[in-house]
């Protein structure tokens, strides 16, 4: 386990989803006012890039690897948001509703980190 890069990775991936969810929200809710998928979308194009970071340089227990770097990613968002939203009762559309955000952090996180986890083990030729 890359713990540091890992640390590394949780940290920007919580960085870039609030800029770019803090940029793009008011293009949506013009649009789509009662639909809140800036949030989601970017939690997982984001986590997505910084996992296949991640994975593509471990070379056993890829899996194992994924769901570590998952977990990582997630301690880092729900201390991040705390500290940074929680505490000081600063509200953002990031943490609207703190429960649903942390459960679907856990999930879609998870799933994810464990799936490229998953694709790495794998040896595809495509011939």
């Amino acid at each position: 386990m890359k713990l540091k890069r890992a640390i590394i990775f949780g940290i920007l991936i919580w960085l870039i989803t609030y800029i770019l969810t803090s940029l793009l929200n008011p293009i949506f809710t013009d649009n789509l006012p009662n639909v809140n998928i800036v949030v989601p979308i970017t939690i997982i194009i984001v986590t997505g890039f910084f996992g296949i970071l991640y994975i593509r340089e471990i070379n056993s227990n890829e899996v194992m690897e994924g769901i570590m770097a998952g977990i990582i990613f997630i301690i880092i968002d729900f201390i991040l948001d705390y500290t940074f939203f929680i505490i000081p009762n600063h509200p953002a559309l990031i943490v609207d509703n703190f429960t649903v955000h942390v459960i679907s952090m856990i999930i879609i996180i998870l799933s994810i980190t464990t799936f490229l986890g998953y694709l790495a083990q794998m040896n595809i030729d495509l011939k």
